[in-house]
């Protein structure tokens, strides 16, 4: 008999989500985000330590402290930043993140400038119908062809100089969270303040149950995702395996859906672990949790920033199903139940491979199998025989 999992507090959830939602925080501009999630693993007694720039890496003791594993959720969105003052005092604005300024337009902002917070919106450069008639329909969509208007009183360069304004400032967009009956969630940025409400849940349901993991896993709390570095620095030198969480796109062409948690096989990155991925299927499978498999052709995360920067690391990813990722995002609270209970089944499962915890040990004996070889290595060869090809010498 399958043992019950700890139920994440879905209540707690909804909560911390819509506490972060209200805190800007695209890349680069993290640190108050940083001192929440802090704030709530002090409250959990999990005790946790800072990189330099703020990457939260956290342990949840285990049984075993070795081989550990690490589990991730990133802090920062995507946002904007000021590139250039116009001569009539509005700006020009780069993406902090992999974004289309079609998903910019008409939203509400902050500008971070070193005196203190400016509000505005963000426009396209025909931004009357009146004046420009249906000539605002033949407008680019790109970022070079949008502006931020600010609810300020300037006209000029030296006007919007002079309210503290400078280029590299930081502009949030405003996050419109709304929670319906439905149990749809709709905001900006959700991508990955809802990933991260999930991990905090999980690991809330753990410490109240009293349930000691196997092996000792370290949370992170990464701040630099959208810009592609992640969780290259974060990681513990003994790791073996990680799972990233993050988004996954609900679209024509993608399986994932707003009611079930999603095991990514690939991203733009290459293929997930064989051996983890499958690992979080069986799970999934155990427990009786909604579950799709998904390839994302258009994406990186936390795990692939790892492999990139050399870690020699099994990676797996589970996220939630959003539809419009990156625009204005919406998702189900049953895919981020699914997601937080997965989660759970996840800290509270064995190592995929307890040989793990030496890899300076590793040997052709105690090496993995995908597939058996007898299925791999058919007995009739598909190959023809090299007589067939090369022909009988002269």
């Amino acid at each position: 008999m399958t043992a019950r999992l700890p139920e994440p507090d879905m209540q707690y959830m909804q909560k911390v989500l819509l506490e972060m939602l209200a805190i800007p925080s695209p890349t680069g501009f993290t640190d108050t985000i940083v001192r929440y999630v802090a704030e709530r693993l002090n409250e959990l007694g999990i005790p946790y330590e800072l990189t330099r720039r703020g990457t939260i890496r956290a342990t949840l003791k285990g049984r075993r402290y070795s081989p550990d594993r690490a589990i991730s959720a990133h802090l920062d969105t995507i946002g904007a930043s000021v590139r250039e003052i116009h001569a009539n005092g509005r700006l020009a604005l780069a993406a902090v993140g992999c974004w289309s300024s079609r998903f910019a337009e008409g939203s509400r902002v902050s500008v971070f400038t070193d005196r203190g917070v400016l509000r505005g919106s963000v426009l396209p450069l025909m931004a009357s119908g009146h004046a420009f008639n249906t000539a605002v329909d033949q407008l680019p969509v790109s970022w070079e062809h949008v502006e931020l208007r600010l609810d300020a009183l300037t006209n000029s360069l030296e006007e919007t100089r002079a309210l503290g304004v400078a280029i590299g400032d930081f502009v949030a967009f405003d996050p419109l969270p709304e929670f319906t009956e439905s149990g749809h969630i709709s905001a900006r940025h959700l991508d990955d303040k809802a990933g991260v409400a999930a991990l905090l849940a999980s690991l809330k349901a753990i410490v109240d149950s009293g349930l000691e993991p196997p092996i000792d896993c370290h949370p992170l709390f990464t701040i630099t995702e959208e810009t592609g570095s992640g969780a290259a620095a974060a990681l513990n030198f003994d790791v073996s395996e990680f799972v990233g969480i993050d988004i996954a796109p609900v679209a024509p062409g993608q399986q994932s859906t707003e009611h079930s948690v999603t095991v990514a096989m690939q991203d733009s990155g290459g293929p997930y672990d064989y051996h983890l991925s499958r690992h979080l299927l069986r799970l999934a499978d155990r427990h009786e949790i909604p579950v799709r498999r998904d390839l994302f052709r258009y994406y990186h995360s936390d795990a692939q920033s790892a492999i990139t920067a050399g870690h020699d690391i099994r990676t797996a990813l589970l996220a939630f199903g959003c539809d419009a990722t990156h625009g204005y995002e919406r998702t189900h609270i049953d895919s981020l139940l699914a997601l937080g209970r997965l989660i759970c089944a996840y800290l509270l499962s064995p190592p995929v491979f307890a040989s793990d915890a030496h890899p300076e040990k590793a040997s052709l004996e105690r090496f993995s199998h995908q597939i058996g070889e007898d299925v791999q290595l058919q007995p009739e060869t598909r190959v023809p025989a090299v007589e067939d090809v090369v022909g009988d010498k002269p």
